[in-house]
């Protein structure tokens, strides 16, 4: 009798630790697994901002042909597609994204701004029209005043530039664009605000230091302005500077200031070299 007991608890204590066991197994599975969802988050992340752009795209074809029909992998196929420059492949990747079930409206801009970038401004806007108002964020109101720049709707696209302004903390890049639709107007004192204050938020932003000197060489201002810049930095705004007194038929001035580009270049500063030569053939002639 005392050895049925016995054999019956060892049985039973078998039968535990293997329910123990598998219940153990069970758990490290799923510790495992949320690990591995930690560590592709991480790459996931990786690839969308300091990998290659066309790696990042073949990382993410790959994990959505593995893992078909997850929209996060598919939004970052669409993403990488637009950092690596193919717009039109970008476009078909978030309009997938969008016929997602489980897509929402920051994918609708995102497949706006694809479209923008594909050149296909009435779909976009279409896209954009159809995003209810009361979704509001910076990259929507930033696409929205590049559609109405686009239409010449200027106090349309003067209202979202102002407000897509006030829903970043780095407002360099939309307050350059902002001042480049000044620019195209006509309105150069109000570009030179902009490219002014793009350069306070972001000192080292080149583009807004060419669009600067721009708006002021449309003024024939043809001085620097102050403000930060390296030596090749000021070469080609030297070289900006000359090509708009060339536009204005300021062709003494423009000579000038090629030779000041060239005297400043730490290397030999081809472009000012030929357009410098080209003036000077055209008065010798």
């Amino acid at each position: 009798m005392r050895h049925s007991v016995i054999l019956t608890l060892s049985m039973l204590g078998v039968v535990t630790l293997s329910a123990c066991e598998q219940s153990g197994d069970a758990a490290v599975a799923r510790a495992m697994q949320d690990v591995n969802v930690v560590d592709e988050t991480n790459l996931n992340d990786v690839m969308l901002t300091v990998a290659d752009p066309n790696e990042a795209v073949a990382y993410f074809q790959r994990a959505s042909a593995n893992d078909p029909g997850r929209i996060d992998l598919m939004r970052g196929l669409g993403l990488s597609l637009v950092r690596a420059g193919r717009a039109p492949e970008g476009v078909v990747a978030w309009k997938a994204v969008v016929d997602h079930a489980e897509s929402n409206d920051g994918d609708r801009v995102e497949l706006a701004g694809a479209l923008i970038r594909d050149n296909q401004w009435d779909r976009a806007e279409e896209v954009l029209n159809a995003i209810p108002p009361t979704y509001e964020t910076y990259d929507r109101y930033r696409l929205e005043a590049m559609v109405a720049d686009s239409n010449e709707d200027w106090s349309r696209a003067d209202s979202f530039y102002e407000t897509a302004v006030g829903l970043t903390t780095k407002p360099g890049g939309v307050l350059n664009n902002w001042g480049y639709s000044k620019l195209t107007r006509g309105d150069f004192d109000g570009a030179e605000r902009l490219f002014t204050d793009a350069l306070r938020h972001d000192p080292q932003m080149f583009t807004a230091k060419n669009n600067l000197v721009l708006a002021r060489g449309a003024q024939r201002q043809y001085d620097l302005p102050v403000i930060p810049m390296g030596q090749v930095e000021r070469a080609q705004l030297l070289y900006t500077l000359a090509l708009t007194a060339v536009k204005q038929n300021d062709i003494t001035i423009a000579k000038g200031l090629l030779r000041e580009a060239i005297d400043t270049h730490p290397q030999h500063f081809e472009a000012a070299v030929r357009s410098l030569r080209a003036l000077e053939d055209n008065v010798t002639n």
